[in-house]
């Protein structure tokens, strides 16, 4: 009958972890954002289109696979954005830990004291919190926190997480350094962040400057289509135009897209 009851008491316990692990390649936006996304994405297209041919209805057909498109494009946006988000709550998880465990306190009150401290500054419902009640709750059911760690760093894909998985999986209940291998991550983590944040400043000028290029042939065809008196009626009533205008609009979409991929700082 004991027997029984435990069961049942670890089954309740497992239960609410599988269903609180969060996947970490779904962005989490709602229909709403989608809607938001495939509008903005309908429109832009529908402009540059229609700057581009001045054709309503291969317009409106661009304009909407844009939109699809951009759908995609912000859902990878917000998921990089979560998984950025998720790396700095873990920095601020493992300097909590660190202050815990040179205290001479436990692995497990360490996390349990940083789960405390870090409600001071996360909300319960952030992922950071999510996920330190499902390595507590997997550790009181008899699962190494080395799993729990390693489980973690495969969901996110974050490099320092499986970094720092992978050295505590190696001292786990072997070394007494536990403390000095997360301040070591933990200022591992803050270099990379110091030097990404670096980097972003220094490009800042430069990706303003790529976004006003950009900009600028769609401004200057815009204002010369329909103030320029017919200037450039050939482009948009003769094959030859046609031609020039979809190798305008190739040249541009490569501009853009190399842009966008250059500027960008790899996580």
């Amino acid at each position: 009958m004991t027997q029984g009851k435990r069961d049942k008491t670890m089954d309740s316990k497992q239960e609410p972890t599988s269903t609180l692990a969060q996947d970490y390649s779904q962005s989490g936006s709602t229909i709403l954002d989608h809607t938001i996304s495939y509008l903005i994405g309908l429109a832009v297209g529908f402009l540059i289109l229609f700057i581009f041919y001045r054709l309503i209805l291969l317009s409106i057909a661009g304009g909407a696979i844009i939109g699809l498109v951009n759908v995609f494009v912000s859902d990878r946006r917000a998921i990089m954005k979560r998984k950025l988000k998720l790396r700095l709550q873990f920095y601020d998880l493992l300097e909590a830990m660190s202050v815990a465990m040179r205290a001479g306190g436990t692995m497990l009150k360490a996390l349990s004291g940083a789960r405390t401290d870090l409600l001071l500054i996360y909300p319960e419902s952030s992922d950071i919190i999510t996920e330190l009640d499902i390595i507590i709750g997997r550790f009181n059911n008899a699962v190494p926190l080395s799993d729990s760690f390693n489980n973690l760093a495969e969901r996110t894909g974050l490099e320092d997480i499986a970094s720092f998985a992978t050295i505590y999986a190696t001292i786990e209940g072997k070394s007494g350094r536990a403390d000095e291998i997360i301040k070591e991550t933990q200022q591992i983590i803050a270099d990379k962040m110091e030097i990404e944040m670096e980097i972003d400043t220094l490009m800042t000028a430069s990706k303003t400057e790529v976004n006003l290029m950009l900009l600028m042939p769609i401004i200057i065809l815009g204002i010369i289509g329909y103030a320029g008196a017919g200037f450039m009626d050939a482009i948009y009533t003769t094959g030859a135009g046609r031609v020039v205008s979809t190798g305008g609009l190739i040249v541009f979409i490569i501009s853009f897209v190399m842009a966008k991929k250059f500027s960008s700082v790899r996580l």
